[in-house]
């Protein structure tokens, strides 16, 4: 029996993939020019242009490939509405005991871009902050630190 994985995405991960596949494709004449290109040199044993322009055109395919596939099995993530309780597709803002406040995006690891304040479910931070309360402390272990934070909000 073959288990289908889904992956799950917000409306905005959908589309930002979508998007980078349109232009993935869309690169594709541009590859096939430098290839062409690069096979007049001559012998395309010792041509640097023409073995780097294949390898440009396998990192597009596939990289096109994983985005298609992605797209045929995503489980689109509902923006939780009403709900102080943290789950996917949750926006949460700590606040930690220094004062300091921080402000996270719940995903699928699909979407994960931590640097951006999307962090994944699966993450030690995703997994601590799920099911929690807005107004409930959460301790978070990570691989540096043990911190306590209070959850302000959960949009």
């Amino acid at each position: 029996m073959v288990v289908k994985k889904t992956f799950r995405l917000t409306k905005e991960g959908t589309d930002e993939l979508q998007q980078e596949l349109d232009s993935l494709i869309a690169e594709r004449a541009e590859i096939a020019e430098s290839i062409r290109t690069a096979r007049e040199f001559g012998d395309l044993a010792e041509n640097s242009e023409y073995q780097s322009a294949r390898v440009a055109q396998e990192r597009n395919e596939l990289r096109i490939s994983e985005i298609e596939h992605i797209l045929q099995n995503v489980e689109l993530i509902k923006a939780p509405r009403g709900s102080a309780k943290v789950q996917l597709g949750s926006r949460v803002k700590l606040k930690g005991l220094d004062g300091k406040t921080k402000d996270f995006q719940i995903v699928g690891t699909v979407e994960a871009d931590p640097l951006n304040g999307k962090i994944s479910d699966e993450s030690p931070i995703g997994h601590a902050l799920l099911g929690k309360h807005e107004k409930e402390e959460v301790e978070i272990k990570t691989a540096l630190e043990s911190s306590v934070y209070k959850i302000v909000a959960v949009d």
